[in-house]
Order: C-alpha cells, then sequence, then structure tokens
C-alpha cells in the first residue's frame, strides 16, 4: 500500500531507480507520455510512475492537477487497459505540500518486451528511448530455451525414441547416410540436444518433439495444440468453413507436405495463367514456404493454448503466430532477428528457413512477381500476421495498398544495392509511361507517409529521382 510515509522515502531515496519515476506535472500531463512511461517501466520490471513531484534533487512535493477527478482517474485508467493491454492501479495522496498521484506499473510477461506504436522502450537518463538488440535478444531469450529444453517424454526406452521420431526424415533431411545402427542414431540425436542419455533411459526434448514427432499428439495435449491449423474458408469471411486441418507432424519433418496442401488448396491465378499460358496457383508457393517457415519459427512458445494458423480465404491467406516480433514490421526486409534460436539453428540446418534474413525479401519479391498486391505485416496484441493478397488489378488497389507497395518495392531494390525511381514502380506495377503522372502520386503519398525519401546523392528532378527507405 502506497501511503504518506511511502512518497517521504522515496523523496530521500539516492537517485531514480530502474522502478521510480518522478514528473511534476503541475497543471497536467500528457496521455501519450504517460502511455510510454508505463511502458518503458513494464519492460525494466515494472515500478511507480510519481507525479507531483520535481524530478532533480533535492526532491520536493510540488502538487499536480493532472487527471484532477476520480472520473478523469478512471478514465485514463481504461484507456491504459486499451492501448496497452494490462491495467495500471492509480494512488492519490494530499500531502501537506500538494497533490501526489503514483501510478502502480506491473512488470511485462516474462519473454515478451512491450511496445507501444510499434517501439520496445525503456529508459536512459531522462529520455525515452527504443530498446537496443542485445536488450531485445535478453528478453526473448527468458526461459524460452529452457522450454527446448524440458522433457516431451522422460524414461524412453531406444525402441519409444525411434517409434515416436521420424529419425528416417531427420537424417534425409540433413543429406546424410542413415546410421548401420541403432547406437549411433540415438548418438547423432544426442549430439544436437535433442535427446538426453539419462542413468536408465532416455529424455525426448521438446525441441525433438517439435521438429521430428511422427505426431505431435502422442507425447501431450499441450504439444499437440502446438501443431500448425489450416483453415480454408469458401469466400472472403468465416462465415463457411470448407476445409479444416490440423498438421500433427513435427515442423522439420511435415513441412514440405504442409506447404503442399496450403499450396494445392490456393485458387488459380488467371492473370498470369494467361501471361505464361500455363496453370499457376494464385499464391507462389516460394511465398507460401517462407512465411509459413517465418510463422513457426518466430512464434512464442511459451503462449499457451494457441498454435500457427494458416486462414485461406477466396481472395487472401493469413498466416499468423503468437507472439509479437522484436523488430518493427517496417523493418522486416532488411533485418533479421530470431526469437528462437535453437529451433531456427536446426530449420537451417534442415534446408527449411534461412538465418540470413532473406525470406521476405523473396515473400516480396515473388508478390511483385505474380502481380499480386503488396503483403501486408500486422502486429496485434497477442499475434503476428503475414497476409498475402490474391491478384488485383491496379486501379481496384487501395491507397493504402498502392502505399505500402511502394515501400516494400524501394526497400527491396536497395537491399539489392540498386534504387526505386517512378520507372521501375511503373513496372512493378506494370503501368505504361503514360501512367507516370500517377506513379509520381503514389511516390508522393508514400513520402507524406514518411515511409520513404528522395536520394539526395542522385539528380532533384521529378523524372529521374531516386528513393530510399526512410531508415536508409
Amino acid at each position: 500500500m502506497i501511503t504518506l510515509e511511502t512518497i517521504e522515502k522515496w523523496l530521500n531515496a539516492p537517485a531514480e531507480t530502474e522502478n521510480l519515476e518522478f514528473k511534476e506535472a503541475k497543471q497536467q500531463y500528457d496521455t501519450t507520455k504517460l502511455l510510454r512511461y508505463c511502458v518503458a517501466l513494464a519492460n525494466e520490471g515494472g515500478g511507480y510512475l510519481v507525479l507531483g513531484v520535481t524530478d532533480k534533487r533535492p526532491r520536493r512535493v510540488v502538487g499536480s492537477q493532472a487527471f484532477p477527478s476520480s472520473t478523469a482517474l478512471n478514465d485514463i485508467k481504461a484507456v491504459i487497459v486499451d492501448k496497452l493491454r494490462f491495467r495500471v492501479d492509480a494512488t492519490e495522496l494530499q500531502h501537506p505540500d500538494g497533490r501526489v498521484l503514483v501510478f502502480e506499473v506491473p512488470t511485462r510477461p516474462v519473454g515478451q518486451p512491450l511496445a507501444f506504436d510499434g517501439a520496445y522502450l525503456m529508459r536512459v537518463g531522462e529520455d525515452l528511448v527504443a530498446m537496443t538488440p542485445d536488450v531485445l535478444k535478453k528478453i526473448f531469450a527468458e526461459d524460452q530455451q529452457d522450454w527446448f529444453c524440458q522433457a516431451a517424454r522422460s524414461d524412453a526406452s531406444p525402441e519409444d525414441v525411434i517409434a515416436l521420431l521420424d529419425t528416417q526424415s531427420y537424417f534425409e533431411l540433413l543429406k546424410i547416410p542413415y546410421p548401420t545402427t541403432r547406437d549411433a542414431v540415438l548418438e547423432r540425436l544426442q549430439s544436437q540436444n535433442l535427446i538426453q542419455r539419462t542413468a536408465y533411459a532416455w529424455t525426448i526434448t521438446n525441441l525433438a518433439a517439435i521438429l521430428l514427432a511422427k505426431k505431435m499428439d502422442a507425447f501431450s495435449s499441450a504439444l499437440a495444440r502446438k501443431a500448425p491449423r489450416i483453415v480454408i474458408f469458401e469466400g472472403i469471411n468465416k462465415l463457411e468453413t470448407r476445409v479444416e486441418k490440423t498438421d500433427n507432424r513435427g515442423y522439420a519433418v511435415g513441412f514440405d507436405g504442409l506447404v503442399d496442401f496450403v499450396h494445392s488448396a490456393a485458387p488459380q491465378n488467371r492473370f498470369i495463367e494467361e501471361v505464361v499460358r500455363e496453370e499457376v496457383k494464385m499464391f507462389p508457393e516460394q511465398a507460401l514456404r517462407e512465411l509459413i517457415a517465418n510463422a513457426l519459427v518466430h512464434q512464442d512458445f511459451l503462449a499457451t493454448g494457441t498454435s500457427v494458423m494458416i486462414e485461406m480465404y477466396s481472395d487472401r491467406i493469413e498466416i499468423s503466430n503468437p507472439g509479437i516480433p522484436p523488430i518493427k514490421v517496417e523493418r522486416f526486409i532488411d533485418e533479421n532477428r530470431s526469437r528462437n534460436e535453437q529451433l531456427a539453428n536446426l530449420m537451417r540446418l534442415f534446408h527449411i528457413c534461412e538465418e540470413k534474413g532473406s525470406g521476405i525479401d523473396k515473400v516480396v519479391s515473388a508478390a511483385e512477381m505474380f502481380q499480386l498486391p503488396a503483403p501486408d505485416f500486422r502486429v496485434g496484441d497477442t499475434r503476428t500476421t503475414a497476409v498475402l493478397f490474391a491478384h488485383q488489378d491496379f486501379a481496384n488497389m487501395s491507397k493504402a495498398d498502392r502505399i505500402r507497395a511502394c515501400y516494400q518495392h524501394c526497400c527491396l531494390l536497395y537491399v539489392s544495392n540498386q534504387r526505386m525511381s517512378n520507372q521501375t514502380l511503373r513496372e512493378r506495377f506494370r503501368l505504361s509511361e503514360s501512367q507516370a503522372a500517377t506513379v509520381s502520386q503514389i511516390i508522393a503519398y508514400t513520402k507524406e507517409a514518411g515511409l520513404i525519401k528522395a536520394d539526395q546523392s542522385e539528380s532533384t528532378s521529378t523524372r529521374y529521382a531516386r528513393y530510399l527507405p526512410f531508415w536508409a
């Protein structure tokens, strides 16, 4: 319980600590600043934001009129819940020198940094700054590696290991011969920390089960819920389901079959068929492969009762995974940071995914080649979703679709050491030179959105201008 005695103790503290922040806020306090500080404090283990106290020593109470009534306090607490998805308590104290308002901020969930407006915030001195990559990496690693090391099955006999895990596919994926003895098979799995020897038996780890299980539900219901689900709907909404399936095999041994199933279920791309004179599926297999692999590898395994979801509609496919990404969606094309390094490393060895960050590049490139709208990457409160759209004529694309395509095209060229121009964007949209003005307008809208900028080293002429992503 926070009392006036608590305030006096804080006033005499030698300095602001990781869990204590003072602000004068004599007349008011900006709601956005409050939300940002709540996120930063939560990311640092929780703490208190104290309004009505000077932040310089010697600290003293000056009183605050921010959120002056019980109604205003309840309203701001509701805003915090709505915007940040966690609850913050507020205590109002009448100090002899003025009113003090204390917001008590809880700590973030284990292994999950919190973001506001796409930024993972922490405090550095008097400033709020984005978390550094090493800080984010440390947070995402909390207990995550422990989950992979935990036992999916204890006291397994050698026969159990072979019966539960698809060891044949394991060696095929590594492109090495299957050993001639069972002991050699077990030794190889042990060397990759997939199984562990105990005094009298073997322990099969979660890492082994999630990758190599012949049937995930043969281990536990909790592991079975990590199996990816595929739902195919008849139209553009969820009203009528055509197919619903759960892929019960381990991610590595079942991956090709999963991608083949999803790809074969996609409708035809009539536009491309007319160009190449052969049947072509609406969603490029390369793009599906990369997005499904990303969802499997980058999911939050500590989230319970949820899994990777693949939902196909007549006009789009949505591939989502539990967890929020360690980098902003605007940087998916040029940056790469793995949430689950052990899993990512093995998936790379199995030639299923790459760790060099080229996966999203391939998705965007395939979308351009197949004349699809730019893919959309969305971060919700608990899930990350990639949306791949069916073919759409340029005339039917929304302003947001065109801006997103322009930005992604600019990024794709930049990471290939090239520069976007009016001409390259016209070619991306398959537009004629007579539509250069339309493309110039799209470029202008994208610049206004703060997503691209002019390359100052090139010509400033509108006709010959070159453009860079905002972060370049």
